[in-house]
């Protein structure tokens, strides 16, 4: 544990640098790509959940963005065809979101602008070291995040 200032710095230090290359990498997505950042993360998540998809409000939790948000965006993205929705068989109230195919070649087509921005506007800043330090501290204040949330 560290004394409140120092914590108060890295929270600061975070924000500062998640917000400049974010903003970074959804320029170069908005120029060289056809989707959105957003709805490439959300591509994302449903590609790796498999056949079945996701459940909007797991989805919505993988993403980091509010249901009513995840809603309507995944709503703007099926009028677009890159995903469809279901009504679950035995639950009306349930959703679930799966990736189409044209979901995933929009995937794989904004794959290399999105990890190229995250090597160019974030990695080349960072020493072997230092990525594996940030990356060992920020695994460890989510998990217990979660923890402390109840998730999984």
């Amino acid at each position: 544990m560290n004394d409140r200032g120092s914590g108060l710095k890295a929270w600061r230090a975070l924000l500062l640098a998640h917000s400049a290359a974010v903003r970074a990498i959804e320029s170069d997505v908005q120029r060289n790509a056809r989707i959105p950042l957003t709805w490439y993360d959300v591509l994302l998540e449903l590609k790796g959940a498999g056949p079945d998809g996701l459940r909007m409000n797991e989805l919505a939790e993988r993403v980091v963005l509010s249901r009513t948000r995840v809603s309507r965006l995944v709503d703007e993205m099926a009028r677009s065809g890159l995903v469809r929705k279901e009504q679950d068989t035995t639950d009306k109230r349930v959703v679930w979101a799966l990736i189409t195919d044209d979901g995933r070649a929009a995937l794989r087509e904004t794959a290399p602008v999105y990890l190229e921005g995250i090597e160019r506007h974030f990695s080349t800043h960072l020493t072997d070291e230092e990525a594996e330090v940030i990356a060992s501290a920020l695994l460890k204040v989510s998990r217990g995040g979660r923890d402390e949330l109840g998730f999984r």
